[in-house]
C-alpha cells in the first residue's frame, strides 16, 4: 500500500554542502536544513542529513511520503578522472576514435591550445573483427574465439568496466549485443556499456564518448545508488526513491546507476527546474537563474518559463567559455553555463603577480579556513566573511560558527605578495570572483540572443545571495529575486520535478513529398516503448505522461541540426512543408539567414515522455519561531575608497511583507545572506520571495 503522508523532501548532494527541503504538501509547510557533504562517501553525509531534517520536523523516517536525489557524483568522477579502469573495444579501424576526436581547433588564432584530454588513452582501446555498413549489411562477422581471446586479456589487465562502439550499432546493434552477451560471461563483474543503449545517435565519435563515460562511472554510480538504498531501507525510509537527470526529469535509481551518463548535470538541474516553475509563477519572461554554491557557480537563461535544452553540452572544458574545448554529452541536458567560482574557490597569486580565483575548491574537507576545519588556503567564503558579507554567528542558522581570525590568516596568503592590506585583499578576492562570473553570464545571454539588463536575476545557493548585488550592477541587471529558500533552492527544484525519459533514433530522411510517414511512425512507436519501459521502474502511471516529439533537422550537406518540435500535421498526413518551415525559422533566428532552394533532412527523432510535475504548495511559514531573533549591525567594507560602513542585519523572519529595506543590509536566512548593496532597495513579497531593486 502507497504511502498517503503528504512530506516529501528534496535532497541535493553538492561539492560542500548536501542541501535538503521538506515540504507538507497540505499545506505547504517547508522545513529546510543543510549538512556538509561527506565527499569521500556522499551517502554518508545525505543520510545523516535526512534523519537530521526528519528529527526537526518531528516526524518518523516512515512517515516520508517520496525522497527525490540531486547528486553530482557523475560530473565530478569525470572532472576527476576518478573512475574505473575502462577498456574501450571498438571494429578493427577505429581505435583512435577517442583520441582523433573532430580534429576541430577550438580557438583557431591560439597556435597553443590544447583540447580536452580523451577520456581513455590509446592504450586502453581494442579493435574487434566485426563490421556491419549503415544498411545493415553485414560486412565482417563477429568472430566468437576472437572475443574470448579479447575477454582473457581484458581480465588479465583487470579492467573494472568496457565500453563497447561499434560501427552503425545506433541502427544495427546484433554485433554490439553479441559482444555485450560473450563479454558478460567471460568478465562476471565487469561493468560493461553498449553505446546503442547510451544513445542510438550517428557519428561514432560522440556516441563513443559517451559510451566510454558511461562505462566509466557506471562502477561508481552502481556502488553509490547501492548504498544509499541500503542505508535508506536500514534506517526506516519505507517510501520510493528518484534521481533527478541532467533533462531536468526524474528516473528510478537503478536507471541512474546503469546509465549514468543520464546524472551528469543532475544537482544543478533542480535548480534550473526550479527557477523556470518561478518564471511561471510570476510571469517573467525572460529570466537569468544564477545559482552559486560551495564549489561552482552555474546559470541558465529562462525564456518563457522553460529552460533551454541542449544535446550539444560539453564536460571538461580547456577553455570554459570556447565550445568544442570539452567532451560531448549528446544527450538532452539542461543548457547551462558553470564557472569554477563558488564559496570555497580558492584564491592565489600567479606567476605573474596577478590574483586568480579557483577553479580549485577547498570542498567539504578541510572547506575554507573559517570553518575551522584544518584549511589554510584563502577562498572565496574567507574574503565574503573579513567583508562582513557573512555573520560568523549566523551561518547554518548559528550551528557552525566561523572563525574570523582563521579566515584572515588565510587571506594573508595573497595579501602580502601582492602587498596590500588583508581588508583590500579579500576585496579583490571578491571583486575577481565577481568579474569572473559576470564576464561567463554575459557571454552565455549572448549565445541565447538577450542581452543580461533586460533581464530579471533569480539569485540563489549558498553563496549566490552575497554576490548577486555585485554582479547585477556589472550586467546592468535592474531587478532581482530570492526565492524563498534560496540557499537550498536546487533542493526545492527536485520536488517540482516529474519523472520522464528522453530517447533519439537516427534514420536520415529527406524532406520530399513521398516522404515514408509509416516508417517515421514505427520509429517513434519504438522509441515511445523504450521511454515507458525506463519510466516503468519509477512506477508511474503510463495514462497520465506526455509525450513530445522533436526532429534533428539540417539543410542537405550541413555537418549540423537543429532540432525543432515536430507538427502535428507531419505525422498525420506528411506535411513536409510545415516541417521545412518549422527548420527555417529556427534557422534564421539562430543564423539570420535561410538557403531558398537548398534541400531540407532529417537525420534524427526525438522524443520525450513525460509525467505531470507535481503541484508545489509553499508558504512562508516557519516551522519552529524565532522568539529571539533580533536585528544586530556589522561593518561591510565596501573598497578602499569607502571602507567600512555600517551595514544592518535583519533575519528573515522579522521581515514585514512590503516593508523597503534600503542598502546596505543583509537579509539573514539560514541558509545563506542576502547583500543588499548600496543604492538597491529590497523587500519580502506575499509569496516569501525578497525581490531588490538597484538604481
Amino acid at each position: 500500500m502507497k504511502n498517503a503522508s503528504p512530506w516529501r523532501i528534496g535532497f541535493d548532494i553538492g561539492g560542500t554542502f548536501t542541501d535538503l527541503v521538506l515540504i507538507n504538501d497540505s499545506n505547504g509547510e517547508t522545513i529546510r536544513h543543510k549538512t556538509l557533504t561527506t565527499p569521500e562517501d556522499p551517502s554518508e553525509g545525505a543520510y545523516t542529513g535526512l534523519t537530521q531534517l526528519v528529527a526537526l520536523a518531528g516526524l518518523k523516517t516512515s512517515d516520508i511520503h517520496t525522497l527525490t536525489h540531486g547528486t553530482t557524483l557523475a560530473i565530478n568522477a569525470l572532472l576527476e578522472r576518478r573512475g574505473a579502469k575502462t577498456a574501450l573495444v571498438v571494429t578493427r579501424g577505429f581505435r583512435d576514435v577517442l583520441v582523433l576526436g573532430r580534429e576541430y581547433r577550438y580557438d583557431i588564432y591560439d597556435l597553443n591550445g590544447a583540447p580536452a584530454q580523451p577520456l581513455l588513452p590509446r592504450s586502453q582501446a581494442y579493435e574487434i573483427t566485426e563490421r556491419v555498413t549503415a544498411r545493415g549489411e553485414v560486412i565482417a562477422a563477429l568472430d566468437p574465439a576472437e572475443v574470448a581471446a579479447l575477454a582473457a586479456e581484458l581480465h588479465e589487465k583487470a579492467y573494472e568496466a568496457v565500453a563497447i562502439l561499434c560501427m552503425h550499432a545506433y541502427a544495427w546493434p546484433d554485433h554490439e549485443n553479441q559482444l555485450e552477451s560473450l563479454l558478460s560471461r567471460a568478465l562476471p563483474g565487469v561493468s560493461i556499456s553498449v553505446s546503442h543503449k547510451v544513445s542510438r545517435e550517428i557519428r561514432e565519435y560522440d556516441r563513443g564518448v559517451l559510451t566510454a563515460m558511461n562505462a566509466f562511472v557506471q562502477p561508481k554510480a552502481r556502488r553509490y545508488m547501492a548504498s544509499l538504498e541500503n542505508k535508506l531501507r536500514e534506517g526506516g525510509f519505507t517510501c520510493e526513491w528518484l534521481v533527478m537527470g541532467s533533462n531536468g526529469g526524474l528516473m528510478a535509481p537503478q536507471v541512474a546507476a546503469d546509465y549514468p551518463t543520464r546524472i551528469i548535470e543532475s544537482g544543478p538541474a533542480g535548480g534550473i527546474v526550479a527557477s523556470a516553475a518561478f518564471a511561471r509563477r510570476n510571469q517573467i519572461k525572460q529570466l537569468l537563474a544564477f545559482d552559486m554554491g560551495g564549489t561552482t557557480a552555474k546559470a541558465c537563461v529562462v525564456n518563457g518559463g522553460e529552460p533551454s535544452i541542449t544535446t550539444d553540452y560539453e564536460v571538461g572544458r580547456a577553455d570554459r567559455l570556447l565550445k568544442g574545448s570539452g567532451l560531448p554529452v549528446k544527450l538532452p541536458v539542461v543548457d547551462m553555463i558553470e564557472i569554477g567560482a563558488g564559496g570555497g574557490s580558492i584564491a592565489r597569486v600567479d606567476s605573474l603577480g596577478l590574483l586568480e580565483i579557483g577553479p580549485e575548491s577547498a570542498s567539504a574537507w578541510p572547506g575554507p579556513a573559517c570553518y575551522g576545519r584544518g584549511g589554510e588556503h584563502p577562498t572565496v567564503t574567507d574574503a565574503n566573511l573579513v567583508l562582513g558579507l557573512l555573520d560568523p554567528d549566523a551561518f547554518l542558522g548559528g550551528r557552525m560558527r566561523l572563525d574570523v581570525p582563521a579566515a584572515r590568516q588565510a587571506i594573508r596568503r595573497v595579501a602580502e605578495p601582492l602587498g596590500l592590506s588583508i581588508e583590500d585583499a579579500a576585496w579583490g578576492i571578491h571583486e575577481v570572483a565577481n568579474s569572473k562570473m559576470s564576464e561567463a553570464l554575459r557571454t552565455h545571454s549572448v549565445e541565447k540572443n538577450v542581452n543580461p539588463s533586460q533581464m530579471t536575476m533569480l539569485a540563489f545557493g549558498g553563496a549566490g545571495p552575497s554576490h548577486a548585488w555585485s554582479l547585477a550592477k556589472q550586467l546592468g541587471i535592474k531587478r532581482v529575486s530570492f526565492p524563498n529558500g534560496a540557499g537550498v533552492y536546487s533542493a526545492f527544484g527536485l520536488l517540482t520535478a516529474p519523472p520522464s525519459a528522453d530517447f533519439v533514433r537516427s534514420d536520415r530522411c529527406s524532406l520530399q513529398q513521398d516522404v515514408d510517414i509509416a516508417r517515421i511512425r514505427a520509429v517513434f512507436a519504438e522509441g515511445f516503448d523504450e521511454a515507458f519501459s525506463t519510466l516503468a521502474a519509477a512506477n508511474v502511471d503510463p495514462a497520465s505522461a506526455s509525450q513530445q516529439r522533436l526532429a534533428g533537422v539540417r539543410y542537405i550537406g550541413q555537418g549540423s541540426e537543429l532540432t525543432v518540435p515536430l507538427p502535428a500535421g507531419f505525422l498525420e498526413n506528411g506535411d513536409v512543408q510545415a516541417l521545412t518551415e518549422a527548420f527555417e525559422t529556427a534557422h534564421f533566428a539562430r543564423f539570420g539567414r535561410t538557403l531558398p532552394g537548398q534541400g531540407v533532412e532529417v537525420v534524427n527523432w526525438r522524443g520525450r515522455v513525460q509525467m505531470t510535475p507535481p503541484a508545489l504548495n509553499t508558504s512562508d511559514r516557519l516551522h519552529h519561531a524565532e522568539p529571539e531573533a533580533q536585528e544586530k549591525r556589522l561593518q561591510v567594507y565596501s573598497g578602499r575608497e569607502e571602507g567600512f560602513t555600517p551595514c544592518r542585519v535583519i533575519p528573515r523572519s522579522l521581515l514585514v511583507v512590503g516593508e523597503a529595506i534600503s542598502g546596505p543590509a543583509l537579509l539573514q536566512e539560514k541558509e545563506c545572506a542576502i547583500y543588499v548593496g548600496p543604492g538597491a532597495t529590497a523587500w519580502l513579497d506575499e509569496q516569501g520571495n525578497i525581490l531588490m531593486e538597484l538604481n
